[in-house]
């Protein structure tokens, strides 16, 4: 039987686990949140990242699904000290992929092998599979093949091993900012539909419809037509943006290599301006307006 350890059992990294165990693998998992594991049936739990080692039969495979950052870089540490000759690692968060180059020369040093998997699917992985991009040595390859067949949409499809470490979470940071793109670009056009109020254009209607056909249809034109189904008006919604970091390492790879990205460094500086509560820059411009203009300031009735 295969097994795994899943150190990080949130969203993603729950329904991987999920995924594998339904496919019959041994899975020893461990979240800081006991929530979290005890929500996940038939897995094998672990209290801590060193009883989740001791759980494993060597040589082990532990997978993370953590944030990047000093959460992951912790837990890294941690393992170094507790793996052996010819266990096997694999950053499957969204980590920059020099600090994956970093942590895999690390590791090799002692003798354990390295994976970083750019993986895609959010929360609909579970049932339709998750998009994979490996980095490593072929190697873990041949290790991490079983998984990766069953974790993907389909074992010949979905995933694809793109080179040496790092190779996996550089392809996964371009995904990351292609979406942020897509998504500007999908938003954008609706709006602009929204407002020409003359024709009182359904927007749920015609994402449904531009589902079928037409050039721009897409996994994220689906989601876009179901959440406008349910809520036209996005009364629900803030309109605050969030970026998590793959956007920022993109922007400045592209600065590196003097690559210009214009539609997806302007969609990053949409989701900065999102975040802005104060708005402190379109006052100032406000304020200037009437300085020289004389146009009349609105107040924020503060």
């Amino acid at each position: 039987m295969h097994e795994i350890g899943m150190v990080g059992l949130g969203r993603m990294g729950g329904n991987m686990a999920r995924r594998l165990l339904r496919k019959g693998f041994r899975v020893v998992g461990f979240d800081r949140d006991p929530e979290a594991l005890q929500s996940i049936d038939s897995i094998v739990p672990a209290q801590s990242v060193k009883h989740l080692c001791e759980l494993l039969n060597p040589p082990r495979l532990v997978w993370l699904m953590l944030p990047a950052g000093s959460i992951s870089q912790a837990v890294f540490q941690e393992l170094t000290s507790l793996l052996s000759l010819g266990d096997l690692v694999v950053d499957g968060g969204n980590a920059y992929y020099k600090d994956s180059q970093v942590r895999g020369a690390a590791l090799a040093e002692r003798g354990i092998l390295f994976a970083d998997v750019g993986v895609s699917g959010g929360v609909w992985g579970l049932e339709i599979g998750y998009g994979l991009m490996v980095g490593g040595s072929k190697e873990t390859l041949h290790r991490l093949q079983p998984f990766l067949e069953t974790l993907a949409p389909a074992s010949d499809r979905g995933w694809a091993h793109l080179g040496p470490v790092g190779a996996g979470h550089f392809a996964k940071m371009v995904h990351n900012g292609i979406e942020y793109g897509m998504m500007q670009a999908l938003a954008e056009g609706l709006d602009l539909i929204r407002r020409k109020s003359e024709f009182g254009i359904d927007l749920a209607v015609l994402t449904h419809a531009w589902r079928e056909g037409t050039v721009i249809r897409s996994w994220l034109l689906d989601l876009v037509a179901e959440g406008l189904r349910k809520d036209p008006e996005l009364k629900g919604i803030a309109p605050i943006v969030a970026d998590s970091g793959e956007g920022r390492w993109m922007v400045s790879e592209a600065l590196e290599l003097g690559v210009a990205l214009p539609a997806i460094t302007s969609a990053l500086f949409v989701r900065f301006e999102s975040q802005d509560r104060e708005g402190y820059d379109r006052r100032l411009l406000a304020m200037m307006r009437h300085m020289f203009g004389g146009h009349s300031v609105e107040s924020n009735g503060l």
